[in-house]
């Protein structure tokens, strides 16, 4: 087995599985996808999980922005959890979903409550030297003060998808939160 720090890179045009079977892709969230209502409007049905740790990454808060970034950092974790049996269609709306600003890549994680290690997919922030990516970004926090309107965002964003020429998520995150109150967009 690999190191629980081991990353491979996909292209979000990848679909294919390399290295997980095309009926078993598995995917870890840390952000506003735990959230089961963001899931349900985003892909229609909350998957099979599990609670699940990726050793060696930090979360952190994005200035401008309420959901969070990852990048690995040696001596750090994230608690999350895996998704599990995630089809071809759902990791194709979960990449639009995740826009240009992650990389979709492969590593692994460990089950909580066994402490088995699976590789599964997970989105880290694309530009790992941004100087807006600051301090550790809070779940509870966020469910508390940014859900709904981020639920509300999601939506938008879904109907989006049924539109040939759709905008990006970022697009549609930006344009949301200035027309409801520029304000909250901060973290």
């Amino acid at each position: 087995m690999t190191s629980a720090n081991s990353v491979t890179v996909i292209s979000n045009s990848d679909h294919g599985g390399n290295s997980i079977g095309s009926n078993d892709r598995r995917v870890f969230v840390y952000g506003s996808l735990l959230s089961d209502d963001v899931v349900r409007a985003l892909l229609r049905r909350v998957p099979q999980n599990s609670p699940a740790i990726l050793h060696g990454y930090h979360r952190f808060s994005i200035k401008g922005r309420v959901y969070p970034a990852i990048l690995p950092v040696e001596s750090k974790k994230i608690t999350g959890r895996v998704f599990l049996g995630i089809t071809a269609p759902e990791l194709d709306i979960l990449d639009k979903f995740e826009d240009y600003e992650y990389e979709r890549k492969l590593v692994d994680v460990s089950l909580s409550d066994s402490f088995d290690i699976l590789q599964a997919y997970t989105y880290v922030w694309a530009n790992s030297d941004d100087p807006d990516l600051y301090g550790e970004w809070d779940f509870e926090a966020w469910k508390e003060s940014k859900m709904k309107d981020f639920l509300n965002m999601t939506i938008g964003f879904v109907a989006e998808l049924e539109v040939p020429q759709s905008k990006p998520r970022v697009t549609t995150y930006e344009s949301y939160y200035k027309q409801n109150d520029g304000n909250k967009i901060s973290s």
